[in-house]
């Protein structure tokens, strides 16, 4: 009687209990239409629920979402695919979708009865205002009988992931002075963006292609001269993005966090279309070697989805793999809260002489109306540290408009403060 209660609505329990009572009765004073109402009234939702568990319910359900990468506030079309495999036609079935909390309310459909193998397609639209991995599924479906007495329900355990990816935001074409330079210099760069050769003049070897004569160095010289034609020279770009938890306060879109990750995002994608060959590193606990590093734009975007705070002591191991990354020389941008003075001097050891380097150092316990006295020192002190070592650094709070961050950083200022 306890597992049936599980079917049973309350209207259900209702029926089943005051036929239970009329039964008593009727037996008690002997009135025999009494109890033929009690026994009637207590079949009722006992034919109910045999009714209601007649069918397996073994649907087979399927999902696919267009498209399956999207960024904050985009919208993403869900096809849900519902089959009936079983040769027993299916009842008026109540279909609830569950997803994750950030993508809204639980869609939810009706679907007609369906005969053996029949389909029925229902759409519906997500949105996700954070970023991150988020599920769709499983499908729960409920089974009612046509006098609500009772309720059946099951759920379908498959799944289905759709990434949101972080926010991004258009970043000015202007760059930094010798963000160009680094350690490979400017002209080769500029040279190669526009697809063009790098030529030099070398002398002609045995074997040397005659085509390749550069007559006039050959004149000028009187020994023979050839073009040689270099690949063109890659341009490097290393991004490092802190996450240590300590230097972050607040959740939600608002928080410094979430301003560093965009920040991240932006100037990965910003580099890239620059033609710069782009490093990011970030800490990833769960990875054996505690590192995320990715030079895709794909990668790197669904590395960023998946960001999240970590340990303080998590940046150290960041910062060993990018020495190796920065060791030829390239730009450098760093997205990072204040540090203490060891760190501060292993971050500003990663610009290589010749080559530049940019720092976003952020404040989060300062906004435009309020300043936590603590926090600024604690970031002027970084900066300090990334100004002697040649870095150009914007101290920023987390409701500086990145687009203007990314301005004034990129104008070759080497301090500037946000206000």
């Amino acid at each position: 009687m306890g597992r049936l209660t599980d079917f049973l609505t309350t209207r259900g329990k209702a029926f089943l209990a005051a036929g239970l009572v009329m039964l008593l009765a009727g037996l008690a004073l002997g009135v025999v239409d009494l109890t033929r109402i009690g026994v009637l009234t207590m079949a009722m939702p006992l034919i109910a629920a045999a009714l209601t568990r007649r069918h397996r319910l073994a649907l087979v359900v399927d999902r696919q979402v267009t498209p399956g990468r999207v960024h904050i506030d985009e919208p993403c079309l869900v096809t849900l695919a519902v089959q009936n495999p079983d040769r027993q036609r299916t009842p008026l079935i109540m279909a609830e979708e569950f997803v994750d909390y950030p993508l809204g309310d639980r869609p939810r459909f009706v679907i007609p009865p369906m005969r053996d193998g029949e389909r029925r397609l229902m759409r519906y639209t997500v949105r996700s205002h954070t970023r991150g991995r988020h599920r769709l599924g499983p499908l729960g479906i409920r089974v009612r009988d046509p006098f609500g007495l009772t309720t059946r329900t099951a759920a379908h355990s498959g799944h289905t992931e759709i990434v949101v990816l972080p926010r991004v935001v258009a970043l000015s074409p202007a760059r930094a002075k010798g963000s160009e330079l680094g350690a490979e210099g400017s002209i080769p760069h500029m040279v190669a963006l526009h697809g063009e050769d790098d030529v030099s003049i070398r002398e002609y070897r045995d074997g040397d292609d005659l085509r390749r004569i550069h007559w006039p160095a050959t004149a000028r010289t009187g020994e023979l001269m050839v073009r040689q034609e270099d690949r063109p020279a890659t341009r490097r770009a290393t991004v490092l993005l802190d996450t240590r938890a300590s230097g972050h306060l607040g959740h939600g879109s608002s928080a410094s966090f979430e301003w560093s990750v965009t920040a991240a995002a932006s100037v990965v994608c910003h580099l890239l279309d620059l033609g710069y060959a782009v490093h990011l590193l970030t800490a990833q606990p769960r990875s054996e070697a505690h590192v995320h590093q990715d030079v895709t734009l794909d990668a790197a975007l669904d590395t960023l989805a998946e960001a999240a705070p970590t340990p303080d002591e998590s940046f150290a191991d960041v910062l060993r793999s990018a020495s190796a990354v920065t060791a030829a020389g390239g730009l450098v941008v760093a997205v990072t809260s204040a540090m203490d003075e060891g760190t501060a001097r292993a971050t500003s050891a990663l610009r290589q002489p010749g080559s530049n380097a940019l720092a976003f150092v952020m404040e989060p316990g300062r906004t435009r109306r309020a300043t936590s006295g603590q926090g600024t020192e604690r970031a002027a002190a970084t900066t300090a540290a990334l100004l002697g070592a040649g870095w150009s650094v914007l101290q920023v709070t987390p409701d500086q408009p990145l687009a203007e961050a990314w301005r004034l950083l990129s104008g070759g200022e080497r301090l500037v403060v946000a206000s």
